[in-house]
């Protein structure tokens, strides 16, 4: 690490924060890792990515399955391979909905469903 952080934003507090993405065919790209070509994410609804996602949200909440595993398993984001884990980050760095979302968790609290132009998320707060 350098000594001279930049840090973009209005500064202070940063989060940190894993997620799970679902593309859908209104997602502003239509590829990811999993769908190269986009075809599956082209011809599925939003209703069905969210509805997708709130059954992994269970699952997940009611401890049938781990976050991270259902990251790696269904999360369009090339952060999958890390169990969903985007690291840390500040103001202005991400979409707006998922900044808000992500601040206005508590560490371990998972979101309800977010909506941003990438997809749908849920996120996990991790510090």
């Amino acid at each position: 690490m350098s000594s001279s952080s930049s840090r973009s934003g209005t500064g202070g507090e940063k989060v940190k924060a894993s997620h799970i993405l679902i593309k859908h065919q209104d997602s502003r790209r239509k590829s990811s890792w999993k769908d190269p070509e986009g075809r599956v994410i082209s011809n599925t609804a939003k209703e069905a990515a969210v509805s997708q996602l709130k059954s992994l949200r269970e699952d997940i909440v009611s401890g049938k399955a781990k976050f991270d595993d259902v990251a790696k398993s269904y999360s369009h984001c090339n952060s999958a391979k890390h169990g969903g884990d985007l690291g840390s980050f500040g103001k202005g760095q991400m979409q707006k909905p998922f900044e808000d979302a992500t601040y206005a968790l508590k560490v371990g609290e998972i979101s309800d469903i977010v909506e941003t132009d990438s997809g749908v998320h849920i996120i996990l707060r991790t510090a």
